[in-house]
């Protein structure tokens, strides 16, 4: 990057604030706190990060920028984020393996802290297809090893609009999981109090997603709640927006919710009328403001600034209109030691033809428990086995036409009913499937002399799992539907792992889910008709 004075500034700014530390935001109740002075924390944010869409996708690919990794970058723009009064950024991505040092830092002496969302394009829960497995686990893990140590750190979002339609409502059990098993891993290792939420879009599944990720095992649900909310378009209006409607059905919540990303633009120039809303006295009792969606002008026209090809950025008419609106704005609110907080958790939600996912939530990756199911087969993986070999075989194999041969490593959101491995990396939950085609061809077909071949696939081993090991294989069972207690310790992102958890293409791969026995694609269909015929030889 070549603008040389944005380098020497951001050099001074980094001297003027290597030891900038600024008050943890706590929670309490509904409410977020500076810890040490107990005063009422309100959000005054902006979505910070180049090339994403409002849904957290990237609009360019699998690929993603950093926005907290290039000092000169975070120079030049901070201080046009504090002439916004900006308190808040959220991130969509960031690279745990690079330093975030200089940009934490700057934000913190800019008075500015940091909601980080978890997942990456090629390492999030696919609400499609949804998996809660080592690779992920690691992703999400890794980026909370990398952000715990800066005060300026609030929290972080477990999944982003995972759930948007009724269709895919089970995903939710998903990410869930991924809530439980974070905050989790944050006391595992010690760290500071830091929240784990979800952010949730503007749909017809708003109130059952409100009730899901905050019923049940307080260990399981989230500590606060981001609403992706752009309802208030053009000349609008407390009522008319539905942010009436919103205060009202959140009044009775007991964990933080605030406005994750919120600015209409289908009227043309924004005016942000409705900050005055969002921090006047109706909405503070309930919100703790609002995160504006966003800092970068892209495609979708949603900028405050412009960055040209000299990397210098311009302030567009949003950046002014948002100034104007934030300037008049002083929020209030409660003094912690004054705050009693009296709302409860709410009741999980029915399951209907609205709402599917269950509250039984997939096991724990833990790759340990992994790692001794594959020393325990008889078949096992070839160790180059490609992706696309996996999942030819895990598209046959998972069929339940073709027999019950991944009943372990198979999850179902909807039927809470998961297999002990089905959070196993791929090439470990193939070699499950593998094993289980070969013990019972052993068994009840002797006319297939070689059944731990598949095409060069896979390969016998000697079987071997003692002392822990055996003690986790008894409890997940033959059938691997059992659940497995007391297992080894899982490692977390930055501690490394099972050798077959990976984050790259294979942690993509889609290992069938099927529903009382019907096939979700015709493609599973014209695979069997393929191949099935000759598996027998594999």
């Amino acid at each position: 990057m070549k603008f040389g004075s944005t380098l020497a500034a951001a050099a001074t700014l980094v001297v003027a604030c290597a030891a900038a530390d600024l008050d943890p935001i706590v929670i309490k109740g509904s409410k977020f706190f500076y810890k040490t002075n107990g005063t009422e924390f309100f959000m005054k944010g902006i979505a910070y990060q180049q090339d994403y869409s409002s849904n957290g996708t990237i609009s360019g690919g699998t690929s993603y920028t950093d926005p907290l990794a290039d000092q000169a970058v975070c120079a030049r723009d901070i201080p046009l984020m504090a002439q916004l009064q900006t308190n808040t950024i959220r991130v969509y991505a960031l690279d745990p393996t690079k330093n975030h040092d200089q940009c934490m830092q700057m934000l913190a002496a800019a008075g500015i802290y940091v909601v980080a969302d978890l997942g990456e394009p090629k390492n999030s829960i696919n609400r499609d297809l949804p998996q809660w497995n080592e690779a992920i686990y690691q992703r999400y893990t890794a980026v909370v090893d990398n952000l715990a140590k800066y005060t300026n750190t609030l929290g972080f979002f477990a999944g982003n609009e995972v759930t948007n339609m009724a269709n895919n409502t089970q995903a939710s059990a998903f990410v869930k999981a991924a809530v439980r098993d974070v905050k989790a891993y944050i006391v595992q290792k010690k760290y500071r109090p830091l929240g784990v939420g979800y952010a949730t879009n503007d749909d017809d599944q708003r109130t059952e997603l409100a009730q899901y990720f905050n019923c049940g095992d307080p260990s399981a649900s989230i500590d606060f709640w981001g609403y992706n909310i752009y309802s208030w378009c053009g000349q609008s209006s407390y009522r008319e927006s539905h942010y009436q409607e919103r205060t009202q059905e959140f009044s009775t919540y007991n964990v933080p919710v605030f406005f994750a990303e919120y600015g209409c633009n289908t009227e043309g120039a924004r005016e942000f009328d409705e900050v005055a809303a969002l921090y006047g006295n109706e909405m503070t009792k309930v919100w703790s403001g609002g995160i504006v969606y966003m800092y970068y002008q892209e495609a979708n026209d949603y900028g405050l600034v412009s960055v040209g090809s000299d990397e210098k950025a311009t302030k567009l008419p949003d950046f002014t209109a948002l100034s104007s609106q934030i300037a008049k704005v002083t929020p209030s609110g409660v003094a912690m030691s004054a705050y009693s907080p009296t709302n409860k958790p709410q009741a999980c939600p029915r399951q209907n033809n609205v709402w599917a996912a269950s509250e039984k939530l997939p096991p724990s990756p833990n790759n340990a428990v992994c790692s001794c199911m594959v020393q325990s087969l008889n078949c096992t993986a070839n160790s180059d086995i490609s992706d696309d070999d996996m999942q030819t075989n895990f598209d046959y194999l998972c069929d339940p036409n073709n027999g019950n041969y991944c009943s372990g490593i198979l999850a179902n959101g909807s039927t809470g009913v998961y297999g002990a491995y089905s959070m196993c990396a791929p090439e470990e939950r193939i070699a499950w499937a593998f094993n289980a085609f070969f013990m019972d061809q052993t068994k009840n077909n002797p006319q297939n002399t070689d059944p731990c071949n598949f095409k060069g696939a896979a390969k016998k081993q000697t079987a071997k799992a003692n002392g822990d090991c055996r003690n986790v294989v008894n409890q997940a069972g033959d059938a691997g539907t059992g659940v497995v207690t007391g297992a080894p310790t899982a490692t977390g992102g930055s501690s490394g792992g099972s050798s077959a958890a990976t984050t790259g293409a294979a942690s993509a791969l889609i290992v069938p889910g099927f529903n009382a026995g019907m096939l979700q694609t015709a493609a599973y269909i014209t695979v069997a008709a393929l191949i099935g015929a000759s598996m027998v030889l594999l």
